[in-house]
């Protein structure tokens, strides 16, 4: 039964639903290998065995008669902590938040507890999520105990915020880990450690209930180990109906590789993103390269839009208490009191322009490419000692990811076949169901 753990959480569900694998027994086989695993405490914050067992046997009852909620009932996920779980410890990675308990589940853990799904616990991720990297030496005491180790080489940073969330996938110790993108939190963590990811469109799934970073980019969104587990989940905490993936194709489908973002780009990513391209291309993509005019400027304004935000909703805590933070997660929050409010609206102003235009520019292609991480997961030691090292890797790390965020896009990471590199996908505001049939196409020509 061990094998259930490398098992997509859509097969799962299919053997749930054919008899062949029982819930209990699955999720059994999850809580033990956290229970033996050498990274489970720099994976999990906490585990909630009782209330996966409990769900667990109600997921069970219901296939015995044969009263299923939908595909990934009694499947066991993760989640990263900075969704509200009733009862249980919720702190984003934040010695600031240390023992904060919140009374209700996040609106999508309750939606996806009532589909059925299985909670096993809560992940590791950055602190307050303001970190592409996933190095977290502040919380738990120690680099080691709040940073998980990167599945091809523990050594490494498993990139963040969303770290835990991919690392619970990619060690075996989750079928899923649901985490949220303000900047590429989810797509980088995924693309490091050789997983699929989904960036939403802002707005489409609920923030009720999820510690917040920068409000108007935040976003939820699944790792998984297929497209079809990521379109699954996003009906699940949407609460609507998964796209059909069935037939699609990337036949006569037009891509625009976007420059200077793969040009710029160190070598195992560029060769991942080159033999992705390859392979689309055989397997009928049109693909051009090009630049979208705007996108340098809305670059430019990242540092006046994240960060006061960001600052503005969490200054009072942080103040509170600024020696509890990693010194360099709070310079970077303090950058946010040094806009202006006038700046901060004009800002907004200026990139919803920029946005109107990224559309327009881009309306002839069904989808944007980029190499979803210019560079590999850096070593998880240098970043705590080389202070240049560590300021040039996270504002390469977060680079290509956040034209998405910004542009208010959708999008999607592929793993390429080249470890810990990703081929990333970005689609128009509210096209999810556009970008996963794309996503389900591709993945099949990257097989």
């Amino acid at each position: 039964m061990d094998e259930w753990r490398w098992m997509s959480a859509c097969d799962l569900g299919r053997g749930i639903g054919a008899g062949q694998i029982d819930p209990v027994e699955l999720t059994e086989v999850y809580l033990a290998a956290c229970d033996g695993h050498e990274f489970t405490d720099r994976i999990y914050t906490v585990l909630t065995p009782e209330r996966a067992r409990a769900e667990a046997a109600a997921a069970g009852e219901r296939a015995k008669n044969g009263v299923r909620r939908g595909m990934l009932d009694g499947v066991p996920i993760s989640w990263k902590d900075l969704f509200d779980s009733a009862g249980v410890v919720t702190e984003a990675g934040s010695a600031l938040l240390e023992g904060r308990v919140p009374e209700a589940d996040a609106e999508v853990l309750a939606r996806a507890t009532r589909e059925g799904l299985v909670c096993l616990g809560k992940t590791h991720m950055s602190e307050l999520a303001f970190s592409g990297l996933g190095l977290n030496p502040a919380y738990r005491g120690s680099v080691e105990a709040g940073t998980p180790p990167n599945v091809n080489d523990p050594a490494l940073i498993p990139g963040g915020s969303s770290s835990g969330a991919a690392t619970s996938v990619g060690y075996g110790l989750a079928a899923a880990g649901i985490g949220s993108d303000t900047g590429g939190s989810v797509r980088v963590p995924a693309a490091w450690n050789d997983l699929v990811g989904l960036k939403t469109t802002s707005g489409r799934l609920s923030l009720k209930g999820v510690v917040p970073l920068a409000a108007r980019f935040d976003t939820v969104g699944p790792l998984c180990r297929t497209v079809e587990d990521c379109a699954q989940l996003l009906a699940v905490m949407e609460g609507g109906k998964a796209p059909d993936l069935r037939g699609a194709t990337l036949e006569g489908r037009r891509f625009l590789v976007l420059e200077p973002y793969t040009s710029d780009v160190r070598e195992a990513p560029g060769q991942g993103f080159a033999s992705a391209l390859e392979r689309l291309a055989k397997a009928g993509a049109r693909i051009e390269t090009g630049t979208v005019d705007g996108i340098e400027e809305a670059m430019d304004l990242a540092g006046v839009l994240f960060a006061p935000e960001a600052y503005g909703t969490w200054k009072d805590v942080i103040e509170a208490a600024p020696d509890k933070m990693f010194a360099r997660i709070l310079e970077r929050f303090r950058g946010g009191a040094e806009v202006s409010a006038p700046d901060f609206v004009a800002a907004w102003q200026r990139l919803e322009a920029i946005r109107e235009s990224w559309l327009a520019q881009t309306a002839f292609y069904d989808a944007v490419l980029l190499p979803t991480v210019p560079n590999l997961p850096p070593d998880t030691r240098r970043l705590m000692t080389d202070t240049e090292y560590y300021v040039t890797e996270n504002l390469l790390t977060l680079r290509n990811t956040r034209v998405g965020n910004l542009m208010g896009l959708c999008g999607l990471t592929l793993p390429t076949g080249v470890p810990s590199t990703g081929v990333m996908m970005l689609c128009p505001p509210m096209a999810e169901e556009r970008l996963l049939r794309l996503g389900a196409a591709a993945e099949a020509a990257l097989a």
